[in-house]
């Protein structure tokens, strides 16, 4: 069976390597001790007597496990090292863990929700943090490195099959840490290739302070809210068909009376375009009354129109 990563193959090496050496020695000290104790029965040794050191046999129980572990060390560290050395023509990604979701951003500008990858092409993972740790896992491909709030952190793999695979946090976040999946797609290099443009098509770009849309101004500023509220992970505390989750239901929040608390204060306050925009960009100003206020700030991760956008989008869920 082939592996399905290039790092599949060197990780899978190290453990069965190690599981096989503590194996061989957990029968061999289980037999050893079983049989010590047939052959030393007080029933087969009415006369106990002394037993003398052999030399040559404590040499090799000292030298024989240092040599093991000594090349547990060297396997480990090499692999170790393969893991952290990206390949210098690696595609990067950038990719932001945030309560409870993944995103992941191109260098096109592009920012999705799931990882569209070429494959047998390297690709580099740049790893960060909205808010607490989280753990980006991808247990397909061997690789697991912790997002880290205020530091940037990086894996690297290289996927030889084509595939759907899942990627999990692998460090407990709070209350929503298990819904923290997403998916790495793994396509050929051609239709890749085909995506990675398409996608570029629909980003809103940011230059010398000018923002501009898609070239063909073809997607709706609601249908880009709605993709941004999927993209920045939205959907993992608020809901839109009035449920309540982890935060506030999104629907029919606009235009109507909310209660927050505000400075340790409560108060009525009307959920106009205003309200939203602040509650996007400093979430902790005014938080609705029965919920935490544990939602991350939002600044400097939109543009102007991605806000503007968003904000189109919240005001529509009737």
């Amino acid at each position: 069976m082939s592996a399905v990563s290039s790092q599949t193959g060197t990780v899978d090496f190290v453990f069965i390597f190690i599981i096989s050496i503590s194996v061989f020695f957990l029968l061999l000290i289980t037999f050893l001790m079983v049989f010590f104790i047939f052959k030393y029965n007080k029933n087969r040794n009415q006369k106990p007597k002394d037993i003398h050191g052999n030399t040559a046999l404590e040499i090799a129980w000292t030298v024989i496990p240092t040599i093991l572990v000594l090349f547990m060390f060297y396997f480990g560290w090499k692999g170790f090292e393969f893991l952290r050395k990206a390949p210098s023509d690696a595609m990067v990604v950038n990719v932001t863990g945030r309560m409870w979701s993944w995103g992941f951003e191109y260098q096109n500008g592009a920012k999705v929700d799931t990882l569209h990858v070429p494959v047998n092409k390297p690709v580099k993972l740049v790893l960060n943090s909205q808010d607490v740790i989280h753990s980006f896992y991808v247990p397909a491909f061997r690789v697991k490195e912790d997002a880290v709030p205020g530091m940037q952190n990086h894996l690297w793999f290289e996927a030889n099959e084509t595939g759907n695979y899942d990627v999990l946090c692998a460090e407990y976040c709070g209350l929503r840490h298990s819904y923290m999946l997403t998916k790495i797609k793994v396509v050929p290099e051609e239709d890749f290739n085909d995506w990675y443009a398409d996608i570029g098509k629909q980003v809103i770009k940011t230059a010398s302070g000018e923002t501009t849309v898609d070239q063909n101004d073809s997607v709706p500023p609601v249908a880009d809210g709605e993709r941004l509220a999927k993209i920045h992970g939205c959907f993992s505390c608020h809901s839109t068909d009035g449920s309540k989750l982890v935060g506030p239901s999104l629907k029919g929040v606009f235009g109507h009376q909310v209660t927050v608390i505000t400075d340790g204060k409560e108060r009525e306050i009307t959920a106009d375009d205003e309200y939203i925009r602040r509650s996007i960009l400093k979430p902790a100003a005014d938080v609705v009354k029965g919920f935490d206020p544990i939602m991350p700030s939002q600044e400097g991760q939109l543009t102007e129109e991605e806000l503007v956008a968003l904000i189109q989008y919240i005001k529509g869920l009737k």
